[in-house]
């Protein structure tokens, strides 16, 4: 039986404590938070500190802390011969994450990042049909991920730049990023972008512009909103041979449902029928299993010792530079 800490027992360290129960695929032991969390099993030890949750019996740590603590956390788990499972961001920057990598390839335990969007049933099928080359060359590809927003949107730890490390492009764009990494396969090198805030009074950025291109031409356009005044996911994707979008993504609050796949082929070779009218297939998808085969993916790599394939700690390296590169481009923290 694998034994579990969680450092960080909010929303998210309890959905990972409850699909962990929900499948058996370890037990958790010890929690670690800032304060006792109500109605905590008395099977449950409850510490202090993370050093003291450190020092319990157990293999392996999810961290769901505020992301000021989630390099340092990180770090002190895999010295101490943990297995370390963390949430995104990854880190407030690249050389704090580059420093958590050093010592991952020098301990050689399993690391693994919560890049939870990768696993949600649309992402799959996109994935599979983007793989089979049915739709040929992917041309460009646009991503909105928009939030509404909320009366105390102000007041949230995230839009702290010392403890997130930036705001609404890091905190919820860094998975519209992975995403586009990892439908296109390819690595963004030439990046324009403009990180604005327009409207929230906070240190950080409410809204990011990017227009990016890789070496083999394929443009990326992306907004990552906290001014959208509702909750908005939608990436589309535009091939030689037609086109995939994403519209909508489960969550618990169901507030960016419905989630849906459509998949439109190119047909203009008759212009008195389908020109501007191609014949689309639409699959709504009313099932969220992401979080559960996520962390199966992580224990699978545990027992069987094998390799992680999503949500590698190169996966979040690589997004939190390209994040950088907007920011950096952008002059938006240098003004």
């Amino acid at each position: 039986m694998i034994k579990i800490g969680i450092a960080g027992f909010g929303k998210i360290g309890r959905l990972r404590a409850q699909k962990i129960l929900e499948k058996d695929y370890g037990k958790v032991v010890a929690v670690y938070d800032i304060k006792k969390p109500l109605n905590l099993s008395n099977d449950i030890k409850f510490c202090h500190s993370f050093e003291e949750l450190l020092s319990q019996d157990i293999d392996v740590i999810f961290i769901c802390t505020f992301v000021d603590s989630l390099a340092e956390y990180t770090k002190k788990a895999l010295l101490s011969g943990k297995h370390v499972f963390c949430e995104k961001p990854p880190a407030r920057t690249s050389k704090e994450l580059q420093e958590v990598i050093k010592i991952e390839h020098k301990t050689k335990m399993i690391l693994k990042y919560g890049f939870n969007h990768r696993y949600h049933y649309s992402i799959m099928e996109a994935k599979k049909i983007i793989d089979s080359k049915t739709m040929g060359k992917l041309l460009w590809m646009k991503g909105t991920y928009g939030k509404a927003g909320s009366i105390d949107y102000h007041k949230n730890w995230r839009n702290y730049k010392n403890k997130s490390g930036g705001g609404i492009l890091i905190d919820q764009g860094i998975h519209m990023l992975d995403l586009m990494r990892y439908l296109s396969g390819e690595e963004f090198e030439k990046i324009n972008s403009f990180v604005t805030n327009a409207y929230w009074d906070i240190e950080v950025e409410d809204n990011a512009f990017a227009i990016m291109k890789t070496y083999s031409n394929t443009i990326a356009m992306l907004h990552s909103s906290a001014t959208h005044w509702k909750h908005k996911f939608l990436l589309e994707m535009y091939f030689e041979e037609g086109y995939i979008n994403l519209d909508g993504i489960l969550s618990g609050t169901r507030s960016y449902a419905p989630e849906t796949l459509i998949v439109g082929r190119r047909e203009f070779e008759d212009i008195t029928f389908a020109m501007g009218k191609p014949k689309e297939s639409v699959t709504w998808f009313e099932n969220d299993d992401s979080w559960e085969i996520e962390i199966r993916e992580f224990f699978d790599a545990i027992k069987n010792k094998r390799k992680i394939e999503n949500g590698t700690s190169d996966d979040a390296l690589q997004t939190l530079l390209l994040i950088e590169k907007i920011y950096n481009n952008s002059g938006f923290y240098n003004e």
